[in-house]
C-alpha cells in the first residue's frame, strides 16, 4: 500500500539541495574559537504521519485511527570549538541505511557537516508507520512518501538543533533501574526443543517465559541507564539523551500512533529537571542499547494488571526518576574533546537452502485449510522467497563517538545484551555505551552461540547476514574506540 503524505515538499528531494559555500569551515569542522568554548544545541522535528496510515511492529500492519502522541526526530547537536557531533533518533520500528544516508547527504549539502559526525538511530517504537518501504526484505525500490517525508524531517531536526548551539556545560553517568528488564529468550530442559516455521527444532522459544519446559533465560540483561546531559552555562538544561536497554514497551488499546515508551520518558524527564517552559525548549531524548533479547513482559509482578497505556508510563517514569536521580550528582564539564570514527564492513547475506526453497513453495502452494506445523509458518515462507534474491552481501556502516573520556558505539541491527556487553567490557574509555538502530535497519544479530540454539531472534528473515557477523563487528567498534582513546 502506497502512503500518500500531504505535506511532503512536492519538490523534488535531490533538487532541493544547494551546494555549500565554499568560505564554509571544513566538513565536520567549525571555525576556531577563540578558547575552548564548548556548545550545544537540541530540537525536535514532527515526523507523524496522517491517520489512516498503517502502523508496523507486529505481524501484520495495523490502519491507524488515532494518535496517542506525536511522533519525532529528536536531535543533539554539540561542538567542542573544533569538531561537531550530531545525534538524531527517531521514532520508528527501523530505519533503512539508504533513508539515513539521504538524509546525511542534505545535512551535509545545508551545512557541510561531514556524514561521520551524524549518528542517526531509530527507538524500535511498535506504533509508527514503516520508513522501509512496503517490504522491509526487498531492497532497492524507490522510496515511498513517508520515507521521502523522513529524509526531509531528519535533516530539519539536525539543522534546528545546529542553529541552537550556544555555551554550555556537558555531564554524563549512569544509574540501575532492573526491575523493568527480562531476557525474553528461554532456553529449553536437556533433549526438549521446539518446532520452528521451517520444520527444524529450536532449543530456544522467545516470549515465553511459562514454558513447561523452561530451563533458564538465555542470556544477560543490563540493568543499567547511561546519559549525556548538557546545559547552558546558567544551568538551563538544554537536553538529556538517555541510553536504556529494553527492547520497547507499547501496550495502547487499539490501532494507535506512538512513540511508546520512549516519548513518555522524554516528557517526564523534562518534568523533573523542571524545564517545562523555556526557550529554546528542552528536549529529552532516549535512544535504544543492545535489547534484542530482552523486554519487559518475561517476568513481571503477580496480581499486577496494567491498563492500556500504563506498563509504559511505570517503565519510563522509573527510568526518568533514576536519570533524574544521578543527574543531580553529575559533575559538568566545561570543555570536552571530540572525535568520530566511523567505517564501511562488508558482511555475508544469509541465502536459504534449495531445500528451504522448495518447501516454502510447498507451504505457500497448501490450502488455506492445511494444518501449519507453526502459527508462522507461511509467514516465513513467504521471507525465505523474498530471501532467495538478496544479494550475496551487503555493506553496513559501524560509528563511534568520543565525548571526553566516554565512548559511545552504534550497531545498525537489533543487538543481543551480551554483543553490547562485551563492547563495553573491552572499551578504553572509561564509561561507554552501545546504541543499536543507528545507521540502518538489518534485522536482528545474534552471537553464533545464540544462532546455534535457534529461536524467533536467529531465523530466516529476522536475521538475515552471515552467523559470525557479531563478531566482525564488535572487533571493528573496538577499534574506531582504541583509535580514539583519551
Amino acid at each position: 500500500m502506497k502512503i500518500r503524505v500531504i505535506y511532503f515538499l512536492a519538490a523534488g528531494l535531490a533538487a532541493t539541495v544547494s551546494a555549500r559555500s565554499a568560505t564554509s569551515a571544513p566538513l565536520g569542522k567549525t571555525a576556531p574559537a577563540s578558547g575552548r568554548v564548548f556548545k550545544a544545541g537540541a530540537a525536535t522535528s514532527n515526523i507523524t504521519p496522517p491517520l489512516g496510515t498503517p502502523t508496523v511492529g507486529g505481524w501484520a500492519p495495523v490502519v491507524s485511527t488515532r494518535v496517542h502522541d506525536d511522533l519525532h526526530v529528536r536531535c543533539l547537536a554539540l561542538d567542542d570549538g573544533t569538531t561537531q557531533l550530531v545525534f538524531a533518533i527517531v521514532d520508528s520500528v527501523g530505519v533503512p541505511r539508504d533513508v539515513f544516508d539521504a538524509a546525511k547527504l542534505l545535512v551535509q549539502q545545508e551545512t557541510g557537516l561531514s556524514p561521520d559526525h551524524l549518528l542517526m538511530s531509530a527507538t524500535h517504537t511498535h506504533s509508527a508507520p514503516s520508513a522501509r518501504g512496503a517490504n522491509a526484505l526487498v531492497f532497492g525500490a524507490p522510496f515511498d512518501d513517508y520515507q521521502k517525508f523522513l529524509v526531509r524531517r531528519i535533516a530539519d531536526g539536525v539543522r534546528r538543533a545546529l542553529s541552537n548551539l550556544e555555551p554550555a556545560r556537558i555531564g554524563w553517568g549512569s544509574g540501575r533501574v532492573p526491575q523493568h528488564l527480562f531476557n525474553r529468550r528461554s532456553l529449553l530442559k536437556e533433549g526438549k526443543t521446539a518446532t520452528n516455521p521451517f520444520g527444524g527444532e529450536d532449543r530456544v522459544v522467545t516470549n515465553q517465559a511459562n514454558h513447561p519446559e523452561r530451563l533458564s533465560a538465555a542470556g544477560p540483561t543490563n540493568p543499567e541507564v547511561s546519559f549525556i546531559s548538557v546545559q547552558a552555562t546558567n544551568g538551563r538544561p538544554i537536553a538529556v539523551l538517555a541510553n536504556y536497554w529494553l527492547h520497547y514497551v507499547g501496550g495502547l488499546s487499539g490501532a494507535q500512533i506512538s512513540a511508546d515508551y520512549f516519548a513518555m520518558f522524554c516528557d517526564r524527564i523534562q518534568q523533573l529537571l523542571g524545564a517545562n517552559v523555556q526557550s529554546p525548549p528542552f528536549v529529552g531524548i532516549l535512544a535504544n542499547g543492545p535489547c534484542a533479547d530482552v523486554n519487559n513482559i518475561g517476568g513481571g509482578t503477580p496480581g499486577v494488571k496494567y491498563a492500556p497505556g500504563e506498563r509504559m508510563r511505570a517503565v519510563a517514569d522509573d527510568v526518568a526518576h533514576e536519570v533524574a536521580r544521578v543527574q543531580r550528582t553529575l559533575r559538568f564539564h566545561d570543555w570536552v574533546e571530540l572525535q568520530a570514527s566511523a567505517a564501511e564492513l562488508e558482511l555475508k547475506m544469509r541465502r536459504p537452502t534449495p531445500e528451504l526453497v522448495r518447501r516454502a513453495e510447498q507451504v505457500l502452494a497448501r490450502p488455506a485449510s492445511a494444518s501449519p506445523i507453526h502459527a508462522h509458518e507461511v509467514i516465513y515462507a513467504g521471507r525465505t522467497l523474498d530471501a532467495k534474491n538478496w544479494p550475496d552481501t551487503t555493506r553496513i556502516r559501524l560509528q563511534s563517538f568520543r565525548i571526553g573520556d566516554l565512548g559511545i558505539a552504534a550497531v545498525p541491527f537489533e543487538t543481543f545484551t551480551e554483543t553490547g556487553l562485551e563492547i563495553k567490557s573491552k572499551s578504553p574509555f572509561k564509561e561507554t555505551f552501545t546504541i543499536e538502530l543507528a545507521n540502518g535497519s538489518y534485522g536482528y544479530l545474534p552471537t553464533p552461540e545464540q544462532h546455534a540454539l535457534g529461536g524467533y531472534e536467529t531465523w530466516l528473515g529476522t536475521s538475515r547476514v552471515e552467523t559470525d557477523a557479531s563478531r566482525k563487528i564488535v572487533a571493528k567498534l573496538l577499534e574506531q574506540l582504541q583509535s580514539m582513546r583519551p
